[in-house]
């Protein structure tokens, strides 16, 4: 029987890509082991053309083993589930295999909550520093050059790649992110001096040290030359490049982006894809329901009884042409009869079954129970949500959002480090000075957000930099806070009307991006926000 393992080796060895019309088995190195991706550790502390080709060849067992179960979850996630090839034994000619992809349904639903909008860079000051003479200008230039890395990773398209990374961490627990310094043929006046990609997990992997630190080693890329019918293992460190083939370095040359250009991300610390801990559930599902469609089947083509009657061949197909048949007693003190054999399933009970499963994979993966409770109730606000799930997706995401984070900010030092050897690229930033934003529910409870506002600045207790932080209105507060200065200033209006005004058009900007009507409400009088403090 095909093993995936055996598959992905032999896509090794020879050059080829797995066949997805195999079947998905479980067989051999691969059963009852998904439990997250395999971290792969070397005992050296420094990989370089002495030991680059050692380190890569007692790695490659461990990523095999690794690529056979994102290979299959990937497929899994396509639709290619066990259920396709389910045995029956029992009038095999009935036979429906149905394929309910929830693995699809929960993916998507995670990208969408979780990247509803693009990823926003914005600078990260401490409040009050944008008052002094020489901070105030220090803030001005920090928060243009932020301006300005939002704009690079807008001319590279950044929002689509962070979209296919964040797909291959829902499905695989892993992603994989590239930045290299921008080929000649492909610069361009005013575009980003780097380019980026997202890489197959399949053929990607990085090699940790096996000490406490767990600094990334290498990262190795592999590709094909099916021509040659050679593999080619691409690996970099954080000082070099070296390309491997047949176990022999025929390339190798030093970079310059003082880090490793291969970023990995990971969904949580067991590397798991978000329906990977359901993966029997979700078997069962399609199990369930492509028994209830054999049911059904099976009624429509129900067995026929000759109860104490004898009918031949022709007679019985005589039958079947003119839909009636005529049948005499062989004893007769016995009626006789002509039955369908059949035993329906209990639709109701089977459909109880089938919501429970789906309520537990619901459950487990953090998404919110769309059935409702199946009738009113008096639950508002944040009741309903808490009832309803979104409480549990909204914490799911926030714990995705550390972990992304965290990769963030070495993709960011290798992109930093490309700008600053650019001539075209004018860019001093500092790693601490950049905060990611994920704009995914800003304007959510909007009237309740613009009401903390007011009511914050109207106590003239609290600095107000610190209420644009605090109430959630904006994507970028320090930047609003600081536009909404200067609307007050210029216009002679307090501050509270001035972020108002600032938020409202963010929001008619915002939305109509969305193609919605997200509004900021107006204040009830042209008075500060001392009224809405007081009320």
């Amino acid at each position: 029987m095909w093993s995936l393992a055996d598959n992905v080796n032999n896509a090794q060895e020879t050059g080829h890509a797995p066949s997805e019309s195999h079947k998905p088995s479980l067989d051999g190195v691969c059963a009852g082991a998904f439990k997250g991706r395999k971290v792969i550790y070397s005992d050296c502390e420094l990989v370089d053309e002495r030991n680059v080709v050692d380190v890569l060849q007692e790695s490659l067992a461990a990523h095999a083993f690794n690529a056979a179960q994102i290979g299959y979850l990937w497929r899994y996630y396509k639709g290619v589930q066990p259920i396709l090839w389910r045995e029956k034994e029992v009038r095999p000619e009935i036979k429906n295999d149905v394929v309910e992809n929830h693995a699809q349904e929960i993916v998507a639903f995670k990208i969408g909550y979780q990247l509803a909008e693009p990823l926003q860079y914005t600078c990260r000051m401490q409040g009050g520093k944008a008052d002094d003479g020489e901070a105030n200008g220090e803030y001005e230039d920090t928060l243009a050059d932020v301006n300005e890395l939002n704009t690079l990773m807008f001319a590279e398209d950044k929002a689509s790649h962070d979209r296919d990374l964040f797909e291959w961490m829902c499905v695989c627990g892993l992603g994989y992110r590239m930045c290299e310094v921008d080929s000649e043929y492909d610069a361009e006046e005013g575009d980003a001096p780097f380019d980026l990609y997202v890489l197959d997990p399949r053929d990607t992997f990085v090699v940790r040290s096996s000490r406490y630190h767990h600094r990334m080693l290498m990262s190795v890329l592999i590709s094909h030359d099916f021509d040659e019918g050679k593999t080619i293992y691409t690996v970099y460190t954080n000082s070099g490049y070296f390309e491997i083939v047949d176990g022999r370095i025929v390339d190798s040359k030093p970079h310059t982006y003082r880090a490793n250009p291969v970023v990995e991300y990971r969904l949580n610390n067991a590397r798991m894809g978000v329906f990977e801990p359901v993966l029997p559930l979700l078997d069962a599902i399609n199990k369930v329901e492509s028994n209830r469609l054999d049911d059904i089947e099976q009624i429509v083509q129900a067995l026929m009884v000759f109860k104490d009657c004898d009918i031949s061949g022709d007679d019985y197909d005589e039958m079947r042409e003119k839909g009636a048949v005529k049948i005499r007693s062989l004893d007769p003190s016995v009626k006789a009869a002509i039955e369908m054999l059949n035993n329906p399933l209990d639709q109701i009970g089977t459909q109880t079954v089938k919501e429970d499963l789906y309520q537990s994979v619901v459950n487990i993966c953090g998404m919110p129970n769309r059935n409702g409770q199946g009738g009113s109730t008096s639950d508002t606000g944040a009741a309903v949500l808490l009832r309803d799930g979104w409480t549990l997706a909204e914490s799911h995401a926030k714990s995705y959002e550390l972990q992304f984070k965290r990769s963030e900010r070495d993709f960011l030092r290798v992109a930093m480090s490309v700008c600053r050897q650019s001539k075209d690229c004018d860019l001093d930033l500092r790693i601490r000075d950049i905060e990611l934003a994920f704009n995914r529910r800003n304007y959510e409870n909007i009237m309740a957000k613009a009401q903390v506002l007011t009511t914050m600045l109207g106590t003239g207790k609290i600095h107000p930099q610190l209420a644009f932080q605090a109430c959630g209105l904006f994507t970028d507060p320090d930047a609003a806070y600081k536009q909404s200065c200067e609307y007050a200033e210029s216009n002679d209006v307090g501050v509270g009307e001035a972020a108002l005004a600032v938020a409202r058009s963010q929001a008619v900007e915002q939305g109509s991006q969305r193609g919605s009507q997200a509004t900021v409400p107006e204040p009830d009088d042209g008075s500060s926000a001392a009224n809405a403090a007081s009320a």
